[in-house]
Formats: C-alpha cells, sequence, structure tokens
C-alpha cells in the first residue's frame, strides 16, 4: 500500500530505477496479489518467499535471503516501509552493508513496547538515514530520542496517496451494490490483533458487541484469515454468521474493500492504516485499541479508542450523529510520493 504511490512517482523520474522487492512476509493472495494489481504495480523484480513464521523466523529469513539480493546486485538506496518485521529486517541489512536506508512513514509512536510494532519503529528509526514523516508528531518523537534534523523530513501521508491513485476505481466498483448496502446505512468492521482475537475471552466480548451492534445497523467483516482461524478454534463463527445484520466475508483488494469503507457510516477496526483513511474522508473510527501510533486522527481527526465493551455504546454514538467531525492533517493531500522523490533528489545532489 505504501511502496505503489513512491514506486510510480520514481518511475516517472528520469533519474531513478526503482526496484520492487516482496519479502512474502504478507503471503496470502487475497491480500498481497490483489493490492498489487488494484494499485497498478508489477510483479516484484525478487520475491523473498519468506512467509509465516515467529517474529525471529519472518525477520532472521528476511535478513538472510535479502542480504544476498543486495549483495548480488548492490542498490544505491533502500527504502523500507511502515512498521512489520520485513522493515526493520530489510534496514538491518542495509545498515550492515554501508547501504543508506530511508524509513517511510517515519517517527510514528504508540509508547506500548508490547507491541512488536514498536520495537519494529524504534530499531529501525535508529539506524535509518533518512526518515521520512507523516505528521508533525512523528517530527516530535524523532528529535526528541536524539535524531538530527537534517535526517528528518516530513512529507505528508503515503496513504492518502494510494487512495487518491485508485479513487476513480473505487467510486465505480459495485462491491457495497453487489452485497446489497446502502451508502451510509452500514459499518465495516476489520480485527486481527493478537490482544483482541488470539484468546476466547477476548473474541468472545467483541463478538457478543458486534452481534449486539447488528441489530442496530448492519456490519461487514472482512475476516483476517488469523480473526477467522481463531473464531473457528473458539466456536464462535456460527454465533457471527446467524446474526440478521451481519456479512462475514473474506479479505478484499484494496480497491472493493475502500468502496466499502467510502460509503460506510463507521468503520470499527484494531488496523493502523484505516484510522488514517478514515480521518481523511471524515468517517467516524472505533479502534480497538489501548494505544495509537497515528495519534493525530484522534487529536485532529475521526478516530477514536474504544475498549472493546464500550463498543456497542459506541456504535450507538455514531447512529445518533454523537461523534466527532474532525479536519485533514496538514500533507495529507495525495502528493507525499511527489515530495519523497523530490527530497530524495535534493539529497543526491548535496
Amino acid at each position: 500500500m505504501k511502496v505503489a504511490p513512491l514506486y510510480h512517482a520514481m518511475v516517472a523520474a528520469p533519474w531513478c530505477e526503482p526496484i520492487i522487492v516482496h519479502t512474502g512476509q504478507h503471503y496470502d493472495a487475497n491480500m498481497s496479489d490483489a493490492f498489487f494489481n488494484d494499485l497498478q504495480l508489477p510483479k516484484p523484480t525478487v520475491h523473498l518467499g519468506v512467509g509465516s513464521g515467529s517474529h525471529a523466523e519472518q525477520t532472521g529469513g528476511v535478513m538472510i535471503a535479502y542480504e544476498k539480493v543486495c549483495m548480488a546486485d548492490r542498490p544505491d538506496w533502500i527504502v523500507v516501509c511502515g512498521d512489520v518485521n520485513s522493515t526493520i529486517a530489510c534496514a538491518l541489512v542495509g545498515a550492515k552493508l554501508w547501504i543508506p536506508v530511508i524509513h517511510l512513514e517515519a517517527g510514528l509512536r504508540s509508547g506500548d513496547r508490547a507491541m512488536p510494532e514498536e520495537i519494529n519503529r524504534l530499531a529501525t528509526d535508529s539506524i535509518a538515514e533518512v526518515l521520512w514523516t507523516p505528521s508533525p508528531d512523528g517530527d516530535e518523537h524523532l528529535l526528541r530520542e536524539g535524531v538530527t534534523p537534517e535526517r528528518i523530513t516530513r512529507i505528508g501521508n503515503i496513504m492518502i496517496d494510494s487512495f487518491e491513485l485508485m479513487r476513480n476505481q473505487i467510486e465505480a466498483d459495485g462491491t457495497r451494490h453487489d452485497m446489497g448496502l446502502k451508502s451510509g446505512k452500514y459499518g465495516v468492521v476489520t480485527l486481527h490483533r493478537p490482544s483482541n482475537v488470539d484468546t476466547r475471552e477476548a473474541l468472545q466480548v467483541l463478538v457478543d458487541q458486534l452481534v449486539g451492534a447488528s441489530r442496530q445497523i448492519r456490519l461487514v467483516f472482512a475476516v483476517h484469515p488469523r480473526t477467522r482461524a481463531r473464531l473457528q478454534e473458539f466456536e464462535l463463527e456460527a454465533q457471527l454468521g446467524a446474526a440478521d445484520g451481519m456479512i462475514l466475508c473474506d479479505p478484499l483488494g484494496y480497491i472493493q474493500f475502500m468502496n466499502l469503507v467510502t460509503g460506510a457510516a463507521m468503520v470499527i477496526t484494531d488496523s493502523g492504516g484505516i484510522q488514517e483513511e478514515t480521518t481523511y474522508l471524515g468517517i467516524p473510527c472505533m479502534t480497538l485499541r489501548t494505544s495509537t501510533e497515528r495519534p493525530i486522527t484522534v487529536t485532529q481527526g475521526t478516530n477514536r479508542l474504544i475498549k472493546p465493551a464500550q463498543l456497542l455504546v459506541s456504535i450507538n454514538k455514531v447512529v445518533q450523529g454523537d461523534w466527532p467531525t474532525g479536519r485533514r492533517p496538514d500533507l495529507w493531500d495525495g502528493r507525499t510520493a511527489q515530495r519523497a522523490v523530490e527530497d530524495l533528489y535534493t539529497r543526491l545532489n548535496n
């Protein structure tokens, strides 16, 4: 999602040759191949095929495979995105081979080191040569951690570029029509974080809340593979499926998913990027987490952190029109990728 706008902007620059390396960490076809097609990306030049495993297995596997790629065809720069295991793994390879690393979406902090993503963010930012931040809080975090200002460039939010890149296709898509949904009359649900789905107790609370909410408003639950496995393991899938107002579906491609989101009255999630997209679109978002690495979506946008037991109450507030409207943060304008390319060009010339 973060690669596509940057790749297209780099292809358009006469001085740059971008090469896509797919680590294979996200290996579900619906959640990887479909996104490449939707975002008009070519097949990756290199596919490491790492696949699933523990955090150590994924990180180590990516490092071993990616080091061989860099030694065989040494790049001038490495751009890593986001906060997944592949991010820190490729950043470490670059740092140890003395290849400058750029971190796209740098400076985000949740303050919760129990989240693996927080460790990945902290470690990546500490070794990257250049830090491209999406918002002022990212700059502030990095400066407070001792990063020198010349390493930081605020470029804006690359996820908004992805949305604007595909806006026409999203608006023309028929997913919500095919599901019999009317704009503004339904909610979208995504859940996958271990704290919400990996124990029966936590997942049961959410299932009960969602079933209750589905009596107030129709809900479309795009079920992540991890979540579906837990629903089946804990014998909760049937309870969800039996709710009259609930639609369960497999993960969707970006165009299809965003067609649902743009017509939704609300989004219920524990993901990261969708907090930003809902703020950009002015759609109420309930994030089922105790912290967020994107606080600007709370302080300026339409996102709020919600405890699972409070979900039904929060949904009722949205239905009643009792939810903050928010505003778009600065530089969330669809031109982030161009600013990134311009910054890299300036750094090369200097």
